[in-house]
C-alpha cells in the first residue's frame, strides 16, 4: 500500500489508486504482453497477510465460445503437476473467499468463479503474500535451478 502519510489502517477494507494509475501497470502490460494497460484495483485489509488477486473476464468479449468450465480447465492443463498451484474445482468453491486461507504455505489457488448465462467470469488467486513472496520465490528458484524436488 502506498497511501500517502495517512494513520495507520484501522478500515476493514480500504481500496486505493482509484485514479486507476497505479505505479505498477506498465510492468503488468509488459508482463502480460498486453496491447494496453489492465484495469488495477487494489486494496488493503486488516489482515496481517494473506492475498486476494481478482480478475474479472467479459467472456463475451473475448473469441470463441469461453465458458467457466472450458477456462478452468486450460487453468488446470497449464498448471497440471506443479506442486504449489492448485485449480480449485468449481465444486469445492467457498460462499465466502478468504484471503488468509493459505497462510502459512507457499501454495497459490486459482478459482474461476463464472456466470455462464451472462458469460462473465472472475479469476482470483488466493496466496500468502509473504510466504509466496519474494523470499519464498527465491528459495523456489533455486530449488528449480538446483535440481533439486520441491516440496509443498
Amino acid at each position: 500500500f502506498e497511501g500517502r502519510a495517512e494513520p495507520a489502517i484501522t478500515d476493514p477494507y480500504r481500496a486505493y489508486a482509484l485514479d486507476l494509475a497505479h505505479k505498477h501497470l506498465a510492468e503488468m502490460q509488459r508482463h502480460a504482453g498486453l496491447a494496453a494497460a489492465p484495469l488495477f484495483s487494489p486494496a488493503v485489509g486488516a489482515f496481517r497477510q494473506g492475498m486476494l488477486v481478482q480478475i474479472p473476464l467479459l467472456l463475451w468479449s473475448l473469441p470463441g465460445q469461453l465458458t467457466g468450465a472450458v477456462l478452468r480447465d486450460c487453468l488446470s492443463a497449464h498448471y497440471a503437476g506443479q506442486p504449489y498451484i492448485r485449480v480449485v474445482p468449481s465444486q469445492e468453491h467457498p460462499a465466502v473467499l478468504a484471503p488468509e486461507g493459505l497462510n502459512g504455505t507457499n501454495n497459490l489457488e486459482l478459482f474461476v468463479f463464472a456466470n455462464d448465462q451472462a458469460r462473465t467470469a472472475l479469476l482470483v488467486a488466493r496466496l500468502d503474500n509473504l510466504g509466496k513472496g519474494a523470499s519464498g520465490a527465491a528459495v523456489q528458484n533455486m530449488e528449480l535451478m538446483l535440481g533439486l524436488t520441491q516440496k509443498k
